[in-house]
């Protein structure tokens, strides 16, 4: 059976009547994004969130790839958006949370930061953090390795809820306001 991305999201962070308050603030940032879908980056700052990678120019980073997820969850699909960077560029925290994971997964080095009832996945990464450490908004988590985009090096920055079977996936650009969640139809 299908259910709307929303309507997962909604249930994994709580009452989508609660207040923000008792729901947290990651899932204060993601309620308000569903609520103004194309908030631009200065509304995501005051949020709480940033991009875990800046631009050496100064503005966002350039989307090198989208989410695209797949029809259905065992099928091959993309689950987070590939992020633009030059190999050994800081990774940041984009919003406070405690690292739940920092290692290497099939030779590959990745962070995990749960953020109340969501976590933000970050890879390729060197990390300098450990499960288990508490991190703010802007706090260096590692630096970027190369093995992920083909023509160059790039951060792919995931967005889940739930574990094993239950895992969800969503486009992390709806933390900066510039995405939005899309309603599926139940079946």
């Amino acid at each position: 059976m299908k259910i709307t991305a929303l309507l997962a999201l909604l249930l994994a962070l709580g009452s989508a009547a609660g207040s923000s308050a008792r729901i947290g603030p990651a899932a204060a940032a993601i309620e308000a994004a569903t609520v103004k879908p194309r908030l631009g980056p200065s509304s995501a700052a005051v949020r709480g969130w940033q991009w875990p990678v800046h631009d050496p120019g100064g503005g966002p980073p350039a989307i090198l790839r989208g989410f695209h997820p797949p029809a259905e969850r065992w099928l091959s699909g993309h689950r987070g958006v590939d992020v633009a960077a030059a190999e050994g560029d800081p990774v940041y925290a984009p919003g406070p949370g405690v690292v739940s994971y920092a290692g290497t997964i099939f030779g590959q080095g990745v962070v995990v930061i749960a953020h109340g009832s969501v976590r933000t996945s970050y890879e390729p990464v060197v990390p300098s953090v450990h499960a288990g450490d508490a991190v703010a908004r802007g706090s260096p988590i590692g630096v970027l390795a190369a093995g992920h985009c083909p023509e160059r090096a790039c951060l792919h920055w995931g967005l889940l809820t739930g574990h094993r079977h239950g895992v969800r996936y969503y486009d992390p650009l709806v933390l900066l306001g510039l995405s939005h969640l899309r309603l599926e139809p139940l079946g």
